[in-house]
């Protein structure tokens, strides 16, 4: 990177933290630490919320999963505006008339302490292993590609976010996210803009011709990862289940001075949410028709893995691997031109023609990055072949011109602390409400000394991601790893949720030892898929069936118990 590049990004990362450090400095109470002001308005709210949901992933990996698999992953979100219609009916109401700083407050006074307890450990488990994923992110993807090392960017993304974090509680995280997320659009719709004046007239259509702009799928296979049937169902519950359940997002919005406040931020991530993955993975369909235009695109984005074994022992091999390629991305190159001229020239059949060719060509390219892939692991079994997370960066680093790639970096690096910070403070609230306060009820009102443990515990999480970053390694692309493992622990914890809010007379025995049945549920479906693929079906739909499960297994458990009110 340029002088300009890093003095934009060091500006940027740096600055947006030291002033929240120093606005926040003197956030001492418990209310204002756990919850954020009382004066927040709904737009910071609802900027937040979207802060904390959209990390690096959303930023670095979305345009690799739809260059790679086209835009069909926007069906995920379909189910999220009612997601979050149904939270402002139903479940902020309730967090607000309660007063409770977690979700899980309201589990312990609808049912008992151990129902509560088993929410909150889930939500630290998974929370915590997604906190990891998050600082891991932008750090595997930029230090290889930047050529930095990979510990001291995991360590200095998370010091600097458990700085801020610690200093100010939610009230720093939602002002710095704020403004994060002004650098985040900033950058997005400049490569956006960039990147379209680099594409020749009819990108769009060549997209489509190649099958990356097929956004919805109505197959009834459950083996399908993303249909408009998973998307819709499987998307509402797994959105139920992080807006409604999760304490990183509850957190956001049950502060403010009024409900009116929360219910205005969760409206505007129904209304802006979709259009703003859509836009995403829209930039990865184009970056897709971009590199079929490239005489020198890689055969493998991940070139320093790439490198590692050009140069080893068997780098004649790859050598001739990237010849073909290289041949064969010639010829796409030109069948899509060829293609265009002819739609251009409004010959029909003549476009017919060399429609097919093209997308022959295509294929046969597609062909050589399998072989590409399969080399890798023939020579190294441990060499990560997933490639797509590297395709966005790869065009920042080389497309781009100075001062702007500083910006693109600061993007990954903005979202990683936004998202992470709001992580790191639900986790801290969490550990000191439900488990400190539980365990030493005696402490409850020693608001200073609670203050104080609740930066402790945030500082702890902010250590133990960065640890399991340090250790970390996926074969998923990202955005699908953190989706995939919230849908093995986010329908149970939902179905807590709905017992107690529709179920009233089932208590806390049945419900708790449901939810674990139904973890087992979930479980089961999830390893069973991976040793038998033909048994594998969709993570989405992990989400109703997790939570049909809790609810039927405590209506049916409650049904042989003995007659008890428990919890209130």
């Amino acid at each position: 990177m340029s002088a300009l590049d890093w003095f934009v990004l060091l500006g940027t990362m740096v600055g947006i933290a030291a002033y929240g450090t120093w606005r926040t400095r003197h956030t001492d109470n418990l209310n204002t630490y756990l919850k954020g002001s009382r004066t927040t308005k709904w737009g910071t709210i609802g900027l937040s919320i979207m802060a904390t949901q959209a990390s690096t992933i959303t930023y670095l990996s979305l345009p690799g999963q739809a260059y790679e698999s086209g835009i069909a992953f926007i069906q995920n979100y379909f189910g999220l505006p009612l997601a979050l219609i149904i939270v402002c009916a139903v479940f902020l109401p309730i967090y607000r008339k309660l007063g409770v700083y977690t979700a899980y407050e309201y589990l312990g006074k609808r049912f008992d302490q151990k129902t509560r307890l088993l929410g909150a450990a889930i939500f630290l488990l998974q929370r915590g292993v997604q906190s990891g994923i998050t600082i891991y992110a932008p750090a595997i993807i930029l230090s290889t590609v930047m050529g930095w090392s990979l510990n001291l960017t995991i360590i200095f993304t998370g010091i600097v976010v458990i700085i801020y974090t610690v200093t100010g509680g939610s009230v720093a995280v939602s002002l710095t996210q704020k403004w994060q997320m002004g650098v985040i659009f900033a950058g997005m719709v400049t490569a956006f803009v960039i990147l379209l004046t680099k594409l020749p007239a009819g990108a769009m259509e060549v997209a489509g011709a190649m099958g990356k702009l097929e956004a919805v799928d109505f197959s009834l296979d459950p083996s399908r990862r993303y249909t408009i049937w998973s998307g819709l169902l499987g998307g509402l519950f797994l959105s139920l289940s992080y807006f409604g359940t999760d304490q990183t997002q509850v957190q956001r919005y049950i502060g403010g001075e009024q409900l009116r406040e929360g219910r205005l931020g969760l409206m505007f991530n129904a209304l802006f949410k979709i259009p703003m993955q859509f836009f995403i993975v829209i930039l990865g369909a184009l970056l897709f028709v971009f590199y079929q235009l490239q005489p020198q695109t890689p055969v493998f984005f991940n070139r320093a893995e790439w490198n590692r074994h050009v140069d080893g022992p068997q780098g004649e091999k790859f050598r001739e691997i990237e010849a073909r390629h290289a041949q064969l991305q010639a010829q796409t190159e030109g069948k899509i031109r060829a293609w265009l001229d002819a739609r251009e020239g409004q010959d029909a059949g003549a476009a017919a023609v060399a429609r097919a060719e093209m997308v022959a060509a295509q294929e046969a390219s597609n062909g050589i990055r399998r072989e590409a892939r399969a080399a890798l692991l023939e020579a190294d079994p441990r060499a990560k072949v997933k490639d797509s997370d590297y395709v966005f960066i790869t065009f920042i680093t080389t497309q781009l011109p100075a001062g702007v790639v500083g910006l693109l970096i600061a993007v990954m690096f903005a979202s990683a602390l936004s998202s992470k910070a709001g992580e790191l403070n639900a986790l801290g609230t969490t550990s000191t409400i439900d488990l400190w306060r539980h365990f030493r009820p005696l402490a409850a009102h020693d608001e200073a000394r609670n203050v104080r443990n609740a930066k402790w515990f945030t500082a702890f999480w902010g250590a133990f991601a960065i640890s399991f970053a340090l250790f970390a390694s996926f074969a998923e692309n990202l955005i699908e790893a953190l989706n995939i493992i919230a849908s093995i622990f986010y329908p149970v914890v939902l179905g807590l949720f709905v017992v107690a809010f529709f179920l009233r007379r089932v208590g806390g025995t049945a419900v708790f030892y449901s939810a674990l049945g139904a973890l087992g549920v979930i479980a089961t479906l999830f390893f069973v898929g991976r040793a038998h693929p033909e048994y594998n079906i969709g993570y989405l739909w992990y989400n109703p069936i997790g939570c049909a499960a809790c609810v039927v297994f405590s209506l049916a458990l409650q049904a042989v118990l003995p007659a008890k009110k428990e919890g209130r």
